[in-house]
């Protein structure tokens, strides 16, 4: 694993990146900003223990593959968000079983805001 700090448009992020047979592949975890801003409320509260997928960037989501009660497996694609006129796959972070979703194809999102509970 090997941490690196990227700067875009002035604004510097700090990353991980995992090796994997000789290729570099991100981490499944979000970039988090280096200068810590405080992410806004969650509508509902998240039982203690359950994984959220927060939207990495504003955008729109275009596409919600899983609904609650689904089984999932690291990697699956959840949904599709699409920010600054191109299609990204939020997938899922580990194994589990989607317990809420809090978006819906058109929906604007904010960076930070909870999307899914797993």
């Amino acid at each position: 694993m090997k941490k690196y700090t990227i700067t875009v448009n002035g604004t510097a992020y700090e990353v991980e990146v995992e090796e994997m047979g000789g290729v570099a592949a991100p981490k499944a975890a979000a970039p988090k900003a280096a200068p810590a801003a405080a992410p806004a409320p969650a509508a509902k509260p998240v039982a203690a223990g359950a994984a959220t997928i927060s939207a990495p960037m504003p955008g729109k989501v275009l596409e919600v593959k899983v609904k609650a009660g689904d089984a999932v497996k690291a990697g699956d694609v959840l949904m599709i968000l699409e920010a600054m006129k191109m299609q990204n796959e939020i997938m899922a972070p580990a194994d589990g079983t989607i317990s809420d979703v809090r978006i819906s194809a058109g929906q604007t999102v904010g960076t930070g805001d909870v999307m899914i509970v797993m």
